[in-house]
């Protein structure tokens, strides 16, 4: 099976920051953001570089095929852009009605969530959930089985 290789493209900074892909024939657009097709599912693949208008400029299929030089850019800028903290463990709930704020421990250290209402806690697939806390942050729980007992059973009581 050949493997893909990317267009002649690069990607870099100005000196403000912010990103410049410059285009196979030496067109510059600045200010364009990558964007992961499938953040939780599938985070190394599918990245597309948008202009600001939101048109796509560049599709990466597999991250891992992209030039080192690009590769980094792209995941600094994801790194900046994306927060999305995981949660390990669900220490406690203020209480079963909403709104009620939740003690966690994340892969990025403890924090507090207020859930405004069990519609905030969406399912990505059996096992994946997305919960949205009242300023708008999403925590992620990747493999509810992987969860310990305690934490299953406050979550349990909102699914």
């Amino acid at each position: 099976m050949p493997t893909e290789t990317l267009p002649d493209w690069s990607l870099s900074r100005d000196p403000f920051g912010r990103l410049v892909f410059t285009a196979a024939d030496g067109t510059r657009h600045e200010n364009v953001v990558p964007v992961r097709a499938f953040p939780v599912r599938a985070p190394e693949s599918s990245v597309a570089i948008m202009s600001p208008e939101g048109r796509e400029l560049a599709w990466i299929e597999q991250l891992a095929d992209a030039p080192a030089a690009v590769r980094t850019v792209i995941d600094e800028e994801l790194a900046g852009r994306e927060f999305t903290p995981e949660i390990l463990r669900i220490r406690s709930v203020s209480s079963f009605a909403a709104p009620s704020t939740w003690d966690v421990e994340t892969d990025r250290g403890d924090a507090s969530l207020v859930l405004r209402g069990e519609e905030f806690i969406r399912r990505l697939s059996q096992q994946t959930l997305l919960i949205a806390d009242a300023n708008g942050i999403h925590f992620l729980i990747r493999d509810l089985t992987a969860l310990d007992r305690t934490s299953r059973k406050l979550l349990d009581r909102f699914l």
